[in-house]
């Protein structure tokens, strides 16, 4: 593990409100101008931007007119629940008279809009069918829809294919020819921009009043667009950060609904004090935990729940499969590195890409298996269980990709299909994370290829793992004041990191808390009157305490730790990265 600072912008300069600390960390963020570092919805990008965005609007506005039937179709993680209780709340507001929704259940149906999906959907004789954050690829689907007189509109935000889903209109950034600039929002932000355009049209003819209908606020949705957001771990460019921001503002004010509340109750999280990570590593987890187990109707009937009551029983139930998920997850942890256990990261033999596959593993938790092997192992790892339609001929895979930077993942999958034609059956995804299938015995000449074209573009460096800090702290700035300043400061997460710092710092004392943690009272180096308490997660117990050590190198955060009525600054220590 190597420490690498982060480069800083020398062409910023900052206001003097803002605190020393946080010019420090802004100018090795990926800003261009200290005017990103303003919010607020004034600042959002414009609906309009979008390629096809009128055509959206007129299909949505001919149904709410003509009172036509509205099908949802959902993806089944935490973006695509959000995508979907938003888009029905909102059309319900606008005067839709018929709004549903199906949700596929990724073990029958797969993912997207399938022609199995189709003729699912076609029990409720919808006449539009949404999309909401999925649905580019849905070629043959949009097609059977088409031939049973269902139009369909798409709303995604994944890597467009060359060739498109021949859909009435489809809104998404990363298709060819559309201007809307922040190509990393979120499936529920997409839906949210569509829902803007449409309130903006039914205002210009005077819908509202003509039906009596009050104007709804659409800043209501925003602790939805929040949510989704940071569960899907999309880049928070400036457009998301507003997003997320005005939604966690709008949480913390106690306007949120009941769903989200009843799951930061049961997480043990205040509201009143929440931050992007408490949405990401509480929330997001326990609604994305339904669509890994069974399916996502549990999470979208969560927060579609109007009483504390209702929501608090579904929200129950999301941190029951949570839990399940949580030990499946150890277990199949296990198993993968056991049979990793013989190749290390200084063994020559380790390919620079992983392909794991267990005929034991759930199809539904591969993913975060897959995280957790490229984590340690700092290469991009696709791991593959076995597809539930395998019974019906050859063995099927689902495998599920993570990726490191620098690698984009869903092009290497591309890469791979186009030089080896039939190797896969299909893939999607991002540049961070993809998936896809293909036959089982095909797993051994994919997972040459794949290794192949990992090592044409993967350089040593890319493999080597690194702690990417912000630098050192001067001793006056390690400090409560500090702390709150950047902890009021996000919102903070994917490409635009909370934080972190490294230095050297005097061990004064070290215990044991809980099974595998490390309380820590610390004094910096150079200033060693100064005494600091500190708190290392998940330490190696045959490691620490270590009474032989006196001084330590370390990675950490700043935090505001409150405890019993006091309030007192904390280290977060992330890495312990030497010992003398």
């Amino acid at each position: 593990m190597l420490i690498q600072r982060r480069a800083s912008n020398p062409d910023l300069s900052f206001s003097d409100s803002i605190h020393p600390l946080l010019q420090q960390v802004y100018s090795q963020r990926s800003i261009q101008s200290v005017d990103e570092l303003e919010l607020g919805f004034s600042n959002l990008l414009s609906p309009q931007s979008f390629k096809d965005m009128n055509k959206a609007v007129s299909l949505l506005a001919d149904c709410l007119k003509n009172r036509k039937r509205i099908l949802i179709v959902a993806d089944f993680d935490a973006d695509g629940a959000t995508s979907c209780v938003l888009a029905m709340n909102v059309l319900r507001q606008f005067g839709a008279q018929y709004v549903d929704y199906i949700v596929p259940n990724r073990f029958e149906f797969g993912y997207g809009l399938t022609p199995e999906i189709v003729e699912l959907a076609k029990l409720k004789k919808p006449d539009l069918i949404i999309t909401v954050d999925n649905g580019i690829s849905s070629i043959d689907g949009v097609t059977v829809a088409n031939k049973a007189g269902i139009d369909v509109l798409i709303t995604d935000h994944h890597i467009a294919p060359e060739n498109l889903p021949a859909a009435q209109a489809i809104i998404n950034p990363n298709q060819a020819g559309c201007a809307f600039v922040s190509k990393c929002i979120a499936g529920v932000g997409v839906i949210f921009y569509v829902m803007l355009a449409l309130r903006t049209f039914l205002r210009k003819i005077n819908w509202f009043v003509d039906n009596n209908l009050a104007e709804p606020n659409l800043a209501h949705q925003l602790d939805l667009v929040a949510l989704g957001t940071i569960a899907d771990v999309v880049a928070l460019d400036r457009n998301n950060r507003i997003l997320v921001d005005e939604g966690l503002k709008r949480i913390r004010m106690g306007r949120t609904r009941p769903g989200i509340i009843a799951l930061l109750q049961i997480a043990n999280r205040n509201p009143n004090r929440i931050s992007a990570s408490d949405l990401g590593f509480s929330v997001g987890p326990r609604l994305n935990a339904a669509g890994r187990l069974e399916d996502m109707s549990t999470g979208i009937e969560c927060l579609l729940a109007e009483s504390a009551s209702r929501a608090h029983a579904l929200a129950l139930a999301l941190d029951g499969m949570n839990q399940d998920r949580k030990q499946i997850e150890a277990e199949m942890r296990d198993q993968a590195f056991a049979s990793l256990k013989e190749l290390s990261l200084e063994d020559e033999r380790m390919p620079p890409a992983l392909c794991l596959y267990d005929e034991r593993w759930h199809q539904g938790v591969v993913g975060i298996v897959a995280s957790r092997i490229k984590d340690k192992y700092h290469r991009p790892v696709i791991a593959f269980a076995q597809s539930d339609n395998s019974e019906q001929g050859p063995i099927e895979l689902k495998g599920s990709a993570r990726s490191v930077s620098g690698f984009h993942i869903r092009d290497a999958l591309d890469a791979v299909a186009t030089k080896n034609p039939g190797l896969i059956s299909k893939f999607g995804g991002h540049a961070m994370a993809a998936g896809l299938s293909l036959d089982l015995d095909k797993l051994e000449q994919f997972e040459k290829a794949f290794a192949e074209h990992a090592a044409s573009l993967l350089s040593e460096d890319q493999l080597q793992a690194k702690i990417m800090s912000d630098g050192l702290v001067d001793s006056q700035w390690l400090s409560l004041e500090s702390a709150a300043a950047i902890d009021s400061a996000g919102p903070w997460g994917q490409a635009f990191p909370e934080p972190l710092f490294d230095g050297r710092f005097n061990l004064l004392q070290q215990r044991r808390v809980g099974e595998r943690h490390l309380k820590m009272v610390l004094s910096p180096v150079q200033d060693p009157q100064r005494v600091i308490d500190g708190i290392a997660f998940n330490v190696d117990a045959e490691v620490w305490p270590n009474e032989s050590t006196a001084e330590i190198e370390i990675a950490y955060r700043l935090s505001v730790n409150e405890f019993r009525g006091a309030v007192n600054l904390q280290l977060i220590v992330e890495h312990i990265l030497a010992t003398v």
